[in-house]
């Protein structure tokens, strides 16, 4: 028997938008749905008739394989596209967004024998690191309320040698369904809440719920080089699945506290290094004290200004993104005394006098250097 055109199925032309064809697919689904229709085979063979001419129309390199071949070029000589042969429930799956339309925003529900494992939830928390244990690496301790499997039921919600049962309002399906004029609603049972199904003998230590809220703690380690803001992602420490489900995931959000005498700049580590003036001057090698303890023995050139970068490469964080480290960088200031001896006095007059009282550029004086220790 040769097969009806899909355009006359739903009735529109072969110039229609996508936008007509849903339009025209959504009001004979409303007519010909099973639900307003109960045991009328005619209506749920025009049903599927409407979805498979859907299904071609509506993706728009199978209308035009349609268009140029007809049936033949979307299967049409095997026996038809492949909606026609589908049984109601893969329909509802399919289009469920079409239904969902026409019927409160709720696929056409499936009948459930008994509980379906679902994930459990994803957990979030906060964490504070020191700068220096972001540098080094460490560990800490996570504690935290979450679901874990109730180790009573197993994480089936029953006591032992009993099982759920279909609901015997909904039969199964979560809903119930009433008809007001021309309008179908489908609320949730009120019997099992839209489940589908009741526990007549639940589990006494989880009341049915298979899974019971702990308190937990357990040890993570913090990779040295991690940064501020980063997420550590603890596979499986989020809330145990309900009814046999896989557990959700616990995420860490880290949180670098600052440091009195570091910085993190990418992945350099960078600190400041105060140094005399004759220290600038004549140049000098000068040891400093890392973030975590080490000893660094840097070269001060001769007539170093205040702000030189010094690198001392490798130095700095690992690279949590690639190889290899960042490096140290070490930034010059000068250390002005706030109080001098009288001879340290003289000796700074002295050599104001040595060297003048005005730079090369004219600009910032020296004379400045030495008012502000001499006035």
């Amino acid at each position: 028997m040769s097969k009806k055109d899909f355009y006359e199925i739903l009735g529109v032309s072969r110039s229609a938008t996508t936008d007509e064809i849903k339009a025209a697919y959504r009001k004979l689904a409303l007519q010909y749905h099973p639900d307003r229709n109960p045991g009328n085979k005619e209506a749920e063979e025009k049903f599927k008739e409407a979805a498979e001419a859907y299904e071609v129309l509506s993706d728009a390199q199978k209308r035009k394989t349609y268009d140029q071949f007809g049936h033949a070029g979307v299967g049409g000589a095997a026996g038809g596209y492949g909606t026609h042969n589908m049984n109601m429930d893969d329909i509802f799956d399919n289009f469920g967004d079409i239904f969902g339309d026409i019927f409160g925003g709720q696929k056409r529900a499936r009948k459930k024998n008994g509980p379906e494992p679902r994930r459990g939830h994803d957990l979030h928390k906060d964490i504070n690191v020191t700068l220096k244990e972001s540098y080094t690496g460490t560990k800490q301790e996570i504690a935290y309320y979450h679901f874990e499997v109730c180790d009573t039921c197993k994480g089936k919600g029953t006591k032992p040698g009993t099982k759920p049962v279909a609901c015997a309002t909904c039969k199964g399906t979560g809903q119930v369904h009433f008809s007001q004029g021309f309008f179908m609603y489908s609320p949730a049972s009120s019997t099992c809440g839209g489940q589908g199904f009741t526990i007549p003998s639940p589990c006494s230590s989880c009341n049915g719920q298979s899974r019971k809220q702990v308190y937990d703690k357990f040890n993570v380690t913090i990779p040295a080089g991690i940064f501020d803001g980063a997420e550590l992602r603890i596979a499986g420490k989020g809330d145990a699945g309900i009814y046999g489900g896989s557990s959700g995931d616990l995420f860490l959000k880290v949180n670098v506290l600052t440091d009195p005498n570091f910085k993190r700049v990418d992945d350099d580590l960078s600190c400041t290094v105060l140094l005399t003036y004759p220290q600038l001057v004549f140049g000098s090698q000068v040891e400093i004290q890392n973030i975590d303890g080490t000893k660094e023995t840097i070269k001060i050139s001769k007539g170093c200004p205040i702000g030189e970068r010094i690198i001392v490469a490798g130095k700095g964080f690992p690279k949590l993104r690639g190889s290899g480290r960042g490096n140290l960088v070490v930034i010059t200031n000068c250390d002005i005394p706030k109080k001098l001896s009288e001879k340290a006095k003289e000796s700074l007059t002295e050599y104001s006098k040595e060297i003048g009282t005005t730079t090369q550029n004219g600009s910032g004086g020296i004379s400045g250097f030495f008012k502000k220790f001499l006035g």
